[in-house]
C-alpha cells in the first residue's frame, strides 16, 4: 500500500529481475514506485504522473534514454524531477552526453549497488 504524499520515483529498465529488485527496495522506503520498460513509455508515465525522480537506462527499446532526456530538455511538461541514469554505458563520452542532456548523477551498474541507488535516491528526494 503506497502511502499518500509518497514520493513518485520512476524506473525506466528495460531487465525486469533488476527493476523489480529496484522497486522492492524503493517501496520498502516509502517511495510510489512507477515502472517502464521502454523510452515511449516512460515519457507517457512522465507526462501523466510527475515523477519526482526517474532513474533511467540509456539502452532502452523503442528510445533510448539520451533520446529520453532530449525530449525532456524540450518539452517543459516533462521536466518534473532529477534523473539518476543507471547503465552500462561507461565510456567517458556517454557519461558526458548523460550529464550534458540533464542527467543529476550517472552510475554504471556493474560499479554500483543497489542500495548506493536507494539512498542517493534517498538523499535527492529527501531534500525536495
Amino acid at each position: 500500500m503506497v502511502e499518500i504524499g509518497a514520493k513518485k520515483v520512476l524506473v525506466v529498465e528495460d531487465d525486469r529481475f533488476l527493476s523489480a529488485l529496484l522497486e522492492r527496495r524503493l517501496v520498502k522506503e516509502g517511495f510510489h514506485v512507477l515502472l517502464a520498460e521502454d523510452g515511449d513509455r516512460a515519457l507517457e508515465i512522465m507526462r501523466l504522473e510527475k515523477p519526482h525522480l526517474t532513474i533511467l537506462d540509456i539502452i532502452l527499446p523503442k528510445k533510448s534514454g539520451f533520446e529520453v532526456m532530449g525530449l525532456v530538455q524540450q518539452e517543459p511538461s516533462l521536466q518534473t524531477g532529477p534523473i539518476v541514469v543507471m547503465t552500462n554505458l561507461g565510456q567517458e563520452d556517454d557519461v558526458a552526453r548523460g550529464k550534458s542532456l540533464g542527467a543529476l548523477e550517472y552510475f554504471i551498474k556493474a560499479k554500483t549497488s543497489i542500495e548506493e541507488i536507494v539512498q542517493k535516491v534517498k538523499a535527492i528526494v529527501g531534500g525536495m
